[in-house]
């Protein structure tokens, strides 16, 4: 039912809009250069953490540490190679001795703690040739960056007879962070130019192909201001911006692609330029400002989550997702009053050879929809086992947390940490770490230590009593182990026989809580803080999971006013998702084409990476979803018959929708050229998801199980009904705001029956 139909002033939007076009667009223009200026330097400000769950048990350990025990976590390493003498040869052990007595004198360093003043065998190679200085960085993030940006230079590189590498978490983080800006430079360079000769292609002029650039630019630049003022109030990861420069070019290019085709219909079918803005707001408009909010409540479910790295992106993704829309819902329609025909100017295409015999646009679409509501039992069945059969993978899923080998081999980072892993005796990032609270006395600690001791999986503990294995005091307590007690608290270290991202080390850690002690114990380290963060996404992501599919359903229910329309959209969106999963784990978590796409497999895929992508691959889904399902709502609605519908909804949209997620693959892929192995996986992920959606999902099995559920599609109780006549959705108009009345598709006609 349109405006006019429900007693309300049409056009309202239009006036608007296109009243004052040039007043529009400045104002946009303005818009744009203050955004400029209010983002300018937001890459400084984001972070490069935000995996941990806030108010967790290790959380917690982890903040009364740097109460009691500042210097407890050191987060900067100096690998020192001895170039073959051997770290003890008396040159080495000199040079050492002066490389820690620098280190320690720093302002902004403390708890300097060397092979060559403690002596200690978990910081000499097992073959002798390099050894370690440990150090903590003390502030923000922002502090600890900028502190490591300084000694890096002044400590990297020879040293009389050592050569010295920079490691440890505080390196792993900045070199991360300058890696992510770098590689989303490159992703522009490339996805920009590629983009725009694709929208070229697809559009013909090369008038029409910069209206989605621009918008996309604007959308960029406004989220760049957005994100620049959230991070004076909380924390944004710096993955954040690789998800503004895709959504922003991705779905400013989907909803220009469908603005600017309605309104060369509209023309093409006699209108003036006013009107066919006019009557494309009221239509493809509607359907674009539907599809933002569908995409938006996709990723507002991330707010559920308590990772700052997860929210970011429902920070970034919201956004750039309304600035997007309202972006192409005001520039656009202002632009294209301007153009009026002009729209078509510079077709590009004339210098290409003449085609014999012009195509009737969607009429391949037509046929393929046409041959699969025959057979739509086949592809229905064929299309879901396919893509269960690719998602299988999946259910051998293994997760881990990111550590170094996020970044490339070659990362100075990630070599450190790699000779750590390999070549010492065991891995103080493997470490567990109890915190024991409530004055504990020697004797009590001597007894809880010599109890972790004896649990199965467990090396040594080591503590203010001194050094147990296998329940058994191994070493008496020294200098270095009496600094581990303090202020009524004290700390323990539990080394496991595996690294900390195996389930053996996690079930170590649930082990290590449940022992029992008189007094108040937390734990923390790297497997403790995996522990905490799978119990977060695990007790929220059925709450996610039903948000989205309740807001969707509503959505849906308010677009179509069927009750079966939007149940099917949550199960074959949530259906042409399983490729994506199961890639996933069989290139980033297996390593196959480790080799090919360049990044290290760690066996396992970040906790928390899923639920992203997730989030964001549905709502693209659902942006396609809504795309034809408004055009075969509207075909509907003018003509009652359901498969000639389903066809026109798939001619009319199916190349519109294979040429934006070609194009979104573009940028996801070009995204996915970074070193970064996370960021390489996001990109390549939704690309593949995008791609399968459009290209499978919308194209064979919406068609087949539309005809499979017929006339029965378009069902709702009574009472539903008249909800939506009073506040449902719909386009129903044609060209200049008047009924449709197009002629049917060419080629094989559908059969007219239910």
């Amino acid at each position: 039912m349109s405006d006019v139909n429900r007693g309300r002033p049409p056009g309202v939007w239009t006036r608007v809009t296109t009243a004052r076009p040039r007043l529009a667009l400045l104002l946009a223009l303005l818009f744009t250069a203050l955004a400029v200026v209010a983002g300018s330097g937001v890459a400084e400000r984001l972070h490069s953490g935000g995996w941990e769950a806030p108010g967790s048990e290790s959380s917690y350990a982890n903040a009364a540490l740097q109460k009691y025990f500042p210097d407890s976590q050191p987060n900067l390493i100096l690998l020192v190679d001895s170039r073959g003498a051997g770290v003890d040869s008396p040159a080495v052990a000199a040079e050492g001795r002066e490389l820690g007595r620098r280190l320690a004198a720093d302002k902004d360093v403390s708890g300097v703690t060397s092979y060559w003043t403690t002596a200690a065998p978990a910081l000499r190679a097992e073959d002798g040739g390099e050894a370690m200085i440990a150090a903590r960085i003390a502030g923000d993030d922002d502090a600890i960056a900028g502190t490591v940006e300084r000694l890096a230079p002044e400590y990297r590189g020879a040293h009389g007879p050592v050569e010295v590498r920079v490691g440890g978490l505080a390196a792993f983080r900045q070199e991360l962070q300058s890696t992510i800006q770098d590689d989303l430079a490159r992703a522009e360079v490339i996805a920009l130019p590629v983009t725009l000769l694709l929208l070229v292609m697809v559009f013909g002029s090369a008038v029409a192909a910069m209206l989605p650039l621009v918008v996309g630019i604007v959308a960029i630049l406004g989220t760049n201001a957005v994100l620049r003022g959230i991070t004076a109030f909380t924390d944004v990861s710096i993955f954040a911006q690789n998800l503004t420069t895709a959504l922003g070019l991705g779905l400013a290019i989907d909803y220009a692609l469908f603005i600017v085709r309605r309104f060369r219909e509209e023309l093409d079918a006699g209108a003036d330029p006013r009107a066919a803005v006019g009557a494309t707001l009221r239509t493809a408009g509607r359907t674009v400002l539907f599809s933002a909010l569908t995409v938006a409540a996709a990723l507002s479910a991330m707010f559920l989550f308590p990772q700052y790295f997860l929210r970011s992106f429902a920070y970034a993704g919201i956004a750039v997702v309304l600035l997007a829309a309202g972006a192409a819902l005001v520039i656009l329609p202002a632009a294209l009053v301007l153009l009026g025909n002009r729209v078509n100017a510079l077709d590009l295409r004339r210098i290409l050879p003449r085609r014999r015999a012009a195509r009737e646009p969607g009429a391949g679409y037509a046929r393929l929809a046409t041959l699969v509501m025959r057979r739509a039992p086949l592809f229905a069945v064929g299309t879901i086992a396919g893509l269960v059969l690719l998602g299988v993978p999946f259910l051998q899923v293994q997760f881990g947390t990111a550590d170094d080998r996020q970044l490339p081999a070659t990362a100075e980072a990630h070599v450190v940490q790699q000779h750590i892993r390999d070549d010492f005796p065991g891995n103080p990032g493997d470490e567990i770490t109890v915190l024991a609270e409530g004055n504990p006395t020697a004797a009590q600690l001597g007894a809880y230590s010599s109890r972790l001791s004896e649990l199965p999986g467990v090396v040594v503990v080591d503590g203010p009593a001194g050094q147990y294995a296998s329940g058994e005091r191994s070493a008496a307590p020294g200098p270095a182990e009496a600094a581990r007690a303090a202020g009524g608290a004290a700390y323990l270290t539990v080394l496991p026989r595996t690294e900390a991202v195996d389930a053996a080390s996690q079930d170590l850690v649930d082990r290590i809580r449940a022992v029992d002690a008189p007094f108040t114990t937390s734990a923390t380290g790297t497997a403790a803080q995996l522990v905490d963060t799978k119990g977060v996404i695990a007790d929220r992501l059925p709450w996610a999971a039903g948000m989205i599919a309740a807001v969707t359903l509503l959505l849906v229910f308010l677009l179509t006013g069927s009750v079966v329309i939007p149940l099917q959209a949550v199960l074959l969106n949530a259906l042409s998702l399983t490729a994506m999963f199961g890639a996933v784990v069989w290139v980033f978590q297996d390593g196959h084409l480790s080799g090919l796409l360049d990044f290290t497999a760690t066996g396992s895929i970040e906790t928390t990476l899923p639920v992203l992508m997730f989030c964001v691959a549905f709502g693209l889904s659902m942006d396609y979803g809504v795309f034809l399902l408004s055009r075969i709502k509207e075909e509907y609605d003018r003509t009652g018959d359901h498969r000639s519908s389903v066809v026109f909804g798939v001619r009319r949209t199916g190349g519109l929708i294979t040429a934006a997620a070609v194009i979104l693959a573009v940028v996801m892929v070009a995204i996915g050229t970074s070193r970064v192995a996370n960021t390489k996986m996001l990109g390549l992920g939704i690309a593949l998801a995008v791609l399968m959606d459009a290209m499978v999902v919308r194209t064979l099995l919406v068609p087949a199980v539309m005809r499979l559920t017929g006339r029965a599609t378009w069902w709702a109780p009574g009472p539903l009904k008249r909800l939506h006549g009073r506040f449902g959705l719909s386009d129903g108009e044609g060209p200049g705001g008047a009924p449709a009345r197009e002629e049917p598709a060419r080629g094989p006609e559908p059969a007219r029956t239910g």
